[in-house]
């Protein structure tokens, strides 16, 4: 009975945290008037999260593609190969557009994308239907911060790194003009660095143009911290290598997020004498 009462205590609390809601819209000293808030939740509150994910934590029943949450984001994936996976893939939209009439939930198939990723010629198109409605085809999207482009080129991310990094690295140097340089150097490695390195394991260039691009605005930063080109900083390239030794390391230990990567490691099957159990080969890194 005391199980009981409890959950219809914390209907009552979330009923009445989202209920009986109003908002309204000041301009200058004018206010409007009072209209109710008849879905959503409370911005910036520390229920809000937590309701949303109660809300969509089912969204991924029946489904027998790929799917992956990360917030308000929604991906769904699957090899394609004859066209029996095309219509598995339309099935599970449907399955997506049935949930959310059931669930109350609006979807814009506009601001939805399909994307095709391969180097392949293929030439048919892309008609997967949302809630009755065409997904627009785009060659490029961005996913948890990472730019995927179609043809599997980082070209897109590297030029996104480089030109959101210059925005921060021109901004730190307006406000921080009579820093010194600690304070110009902590900035730059808290604020502009972290740009040029997101996501670097799996996009670390190769191409000299994409490398150079993006350490001129390192050395930019060096010759405002420190009126130098080369101070006493880490490289980018040493740091990026270190950033892809961490990542084979979790997917070599099986960490959950990283395990369908480890299941694509094969270790060689013959072992020599002075050779350890954990041995990979150069082989077997490059399939990850």
């Amino acid at each position: 009975m005391r199980f009981y009462t409890q959950i219809i205590y914390e209907i009552f609390i979330i009923g009445s945290f989202l209920l009986g809601r109003t908002q309204r819209v000041r301009v200058g000293e004018q206010l409007s008037a009072e209209v109710r808030v008849t879905s959503g939740v409370p911005q910036g509150s520390v229920l809000g999260p937590l309701l949303f994910l109660a809300y969509v934590n089912d969204i991924w029943r029946n489904m027998e593609s790929t799917i992956r949450l990360c917030a308000e984001d929604c991906v769904i994936y699957r090899k394609i190969i004859t066209n029996a996976d095309m219509e598995k893939l339309q099935e599970d939209l449907d399955r997506l557009g049935e949930w959310a009439v059931e669930n109350a939930m609006k979807i814009n198939p506009s601001k939805s994308k399909a994307v095709r990723f391969t180097r392949a010629g293929v030439k048919d198109p892309l008609n997967y239907l949302l809630i009755g409605t065409l997904i627009p085809k785009a060659s490029s999207c961005k996913y948890l911060g990472i730019n995927l482009r179609s043809d599997l080129s980082w070209a897109d991310q590297i030029n996104y790194a480089v030109k959101t990094a210059w925005k921060a690295l021109h901004f730190t140097m307006r406000i921080l003009k009579k820093g010194n340089s600690n304070t110009r150097s902590l900035a730059y490695m808290s604020l502009v660095r972290p740009i040029l390195e997101c996501g670097a394991a799996c996009w670390d260039p190769y191409r000299e143009g994409q490398i150079s691009a993006l350490d001129r605005v390192q050395k930019k930063a060096a010759k405002f911290a420190h009126n130098t080109n080369s101070p006493n900083w880490e490289t980018l390239a040493s740091r990026r290598k270190l950033s892809r030794i961490c990542a084979l390391f979790k997917a070599y230990s099986g960490e959950p997020a990283w395990k369908p990567i480890c299941d694509t490691l094969q270790r060689p099957h013959y072992l020599s004498r002075v050779d350890h159990e954990g041995k990979l080969g150069v082989g077997d890194l490059g399939r990850i």
